[in-house]
C-alpha cells in the first residue's frame, strides 16, 4: 500500500475510472450468465412438475383400469347369481317363493345395468385422462428438450468466460491495490446503493452520465482541472472529465482485446 500514498488526484481519478470499467465488464460477464442459471433452474423445475404430473396421470389410468376390471367381475357374479336364482325357480314350492326369488334377479339385473353405466363412464374418464397423458407427454419432452439445450449454453458460457472472468478479477484487484482504503470504501459504498453498479462516471453534455440534472460550470471546470475529488451531488457518483475518461476508455479497451 506504500505507492498508493504518492498518487496524484488525477492518478488516483484515472485508477478509479479504470477500475470501475473493469468491475462494470465483470459485471456484464456476470449478468449473462446471471439469467442463465435462474432459467436452468425453471425449467428444472417444470420438469419435475410435469413428471410428477405424468406420474400422478398414470396413477389414475391404473386405477380407472383396477375399478373397470372390478365392475366386470362384478358383473360376472351378478350374471351368475341371476342363473343360480332361476334354476331355484324351477323348484319352488309356492308362488311366494317364486316372487321372492323373481325380486332377486331383477335386484342383480339392476345392478348390471348399474355396472354397465358406470364402464361406460369410466371408460369416457379414460379416454379423457389419456388425452391429457399424451398432451403432458409432449409438453415434459419439449421441456427437457430445452433444458438440455440451456444446460449445454450454461456449460459453454461458464467454459467461455471462467478464464476472462479470473483474469478480469485479477486486474480489479491490481487496481484496487493502488487506491488508498479511503476512496475505495467510498467507491464500493456507490457502487452497493446504485442499480447498475456505476460509481465513477465521466460528463457527458454537460451533466454526468446517464443522469439529466446539468452540472455548474465551474464544477465542470474544477472535474476537468483534476485537482480534487468530487461527487454529483445528486447521485453521489464520483465525476471524471469525457477527456480522461475517453483515454481510460481507450486503455482499458485494449486490454480487454486481449482476452
Amino acid at each position: 500500500m506504500a505507492n498508493t500514498k504518492e498518487l496524484n488526484v488525477e492518478e488516483k481519478l484515472r485508477a478509479l475510472y479504470s477500475l470501475q470499467l473493469i468491475d462494470s465488464k465483470i459485471d456484464e460477464i456476470r449478468n449473462v450468465r446471471g439469467e442463465l442459471p435462474l432459467e436452468v433452474e425453471d425449467l428444472e423445475d417444470e420438469v419435475t412438475g410435469l413428471s410428477k404430473r405424468l406420474e400422478k396421470l398414470n396413477g389414475d389410468l391404473d386405477t380407472i383400469d383396477h375399478q373397470i376390471k372390478e365392475k366386470k367381475n362384478n358383473i360376472e357374479e351378478f350374471k351368475s347369481s341371476i342363473k343360480k336364482y332361476a334354476e331355484q325357480q324351477k323348484n319352488v314350492r309356492n308362488n311366494r317363493e317364486f316372487n321372492s326369488l323373481a325380486k332377486e334377479i331383477e335386484f342383480q339385473e339392476l345392478e348390471i345395468q348399474l355396472s354397465e353405466k358406470h364402464i361406460k363412464e369410466m371408460k369416457a374418464q379414460l379416454e379423457g385422462k389419456k388425452a391429457v397423458v399424451a398432451e403432458t407427454k409432449e409438453k415434459l419432452a419439449a421441456k427437457e428438450n430445452h433444458l438440455k439445450h440451456k444446460k449445454a449454453e450454461l456449460s459453454d458460457i461458464m467454459a467461455e468466460t471462467e478464464k476472462e472472468e479470473n483474469f478480469l478479477l485479477e486486474k480489479s484487484a491490481e487496481y484496487r491495490a493502488k487506491i488508498e482504503e479511503r476512496l475505495l470504501a467510498a467507491y464500493d459504498r456507490i457502487r452497493g446503493n446504485v442499480r447498475n453498479g456505476l460509481a465513477v462516471v465521466s460528463i457527458e453534455r454537460g451533466a454526468s452520465a446517464g443522469s439529466f440534472f446539468t452540472i455548474p460550470p465551474q464544477t465542470q471546470m474544477e472535474i476537468a482541472g483534476r485537482k480534487k475529488i468530487i461527487t454529483d451531488e445528486h447521485s453521489g457518483r464520483i465525476l471524471v472529465d469525457s477527456v480522461l475518461a475517453e483515454e481510460e476508455k481507450e486503455k482499458m479497451e485494449q486490454l480487454f482485446a486481449t482476452l
